[in-house]
């Protein structure tokens, strides 16, 4: 496909829906709050336990995604980590990096990103991919976030129990396993497929609505490194991760890959207020620099998700 092609079919869209988002949070005072908690405990739920339930993922295959966005996720924080004790970075402006270079937005951007780029498939791996970065966002996450506010933070990792998206991954499991999948377009999975997708346009909104009171001028030059770590290392790495589990199917290692070159995810955000919102970042709070960061990778992800569908599509990588 032409790179018009790609961008009108897979990115195009996506940026219209955001698009709508960012002007209703220009035009009206509107809250993502409570978007983000029907999305939270209700929509994803539905999407990734429908997905689970629904796919033609085999358990090997299941195993091997797993193992890979642990071993990107952790990959990705010491290569941060090793490169910004290389150049003398204070721990805090360290562990917003590592927050922002590691954790893609995998979700209300990389579901709908992989839906368009690879079918079904591409979005019943985007699914289960944000299912194990969750439960890394929440402890891994956690851990870096509560460092560069000075605490341990420990306990916060209990957080991770109280997420709905975990149990809905032990239920999909747990109901494969046991042979209890509801029959394709009976009641329940109609259900869950409809509660499910409506989580796909809504995530989108509430992203727009965030970009909408980013301010985009905060700590320029360390916005830059942490765009270039998340727009250009990441992909690398992944592809070194994707080559190294050796999946079986070509569209799971590819539909890895562009999962893993998303933009900064915006949990980061929520971590660093909780844990660390007095902290500074090139003159500004960690909030700050984390939003920007959003901002401007997402922007930046325009282009660079055109050109690398293209090339994963074309089997140029994996």
């Amino acid at each position: 496909m032409a790179l018009i092609d790609i961008f009108v079919s897979a990115i195009l869209p996506i940026v219209l829906i955001a698009g709508v988002g960012f002007t209703l949070g220009r035009a009206k005072d509107v809250e993502p709050g409570p978007l983000n908690t029907a999305t939270v405990y209700v929509l994803a739920p539905a999407l990734v336990l429908h997905s689970l339930l629904d796919t033609g993922l085999g358990g090997e295959t299941l195993l091997r995604l797993a193992a890979a966005v642990t071993a990107f996720t952790l990959g990705m924080a010491a290569v941060v980590e090793l490169s910004g004790r290389l150049l003398g970075v204070d721990d805090a402006t360290l562990s917003a990096l590592v927050l922002v270079s590691t954790f893609p937005n995998a979700g209300n951007y990389g579901i709908p990103v992989s839906d368009f780029a690879f079918g079904s498939v591409g979005r019943g791996v985007a699914v289960l991919y944000v299912a194990a970065q969750s439960v890394l966002m929440y402890t891994v996450g956690v851990y870096v976030a509560s460092r560069g506010g000075g605490s341990a933070g420990l306990g916060a990792l209990k957080r991770v129990f109280r997420i709905p998206l975990i149990y809905a991954v032990a239920a999909g499991l747990l109901m494969r396993a046991l042979g209890l999948v509801p029959a394709g377009g009976s009641t329940a999975m109609e259900t869950l497929r409809l509660v499910g997708d409506a989580s796909i346009p809504v995530m989108l909104l509430i992203l727009g609505i965030q970009l909408a009171n980013t301010d985009f001028g905060a700590a320029p030059f360390q916005i830059g490194v942490a765009s270039a770590g998340k727009m250009v290392v990441a992909p690398a790495v992944a592809v070194g991760v994707a080559l190294l589990v050796g999946f079986e199917e070509p569209t799971v290692a590819r539909t890895f890959v562009l999962e893993s070159a998303m933009p900064a995810a915006v949990t980061p955000l929520v971590l660093l207020i909780e844990f660390a919102d007095d902290v500074e970042v090139g003159g500004v709070s960690a909030p700050e620099f984390v939003s920007t960061a959003v901002a401007a990778t997402t922007l930046l992800s325009v282009p660079v998700l055109t050109v690398l569908i293209s090339v994963l599509q074309s089997g140029a990588i994996v």
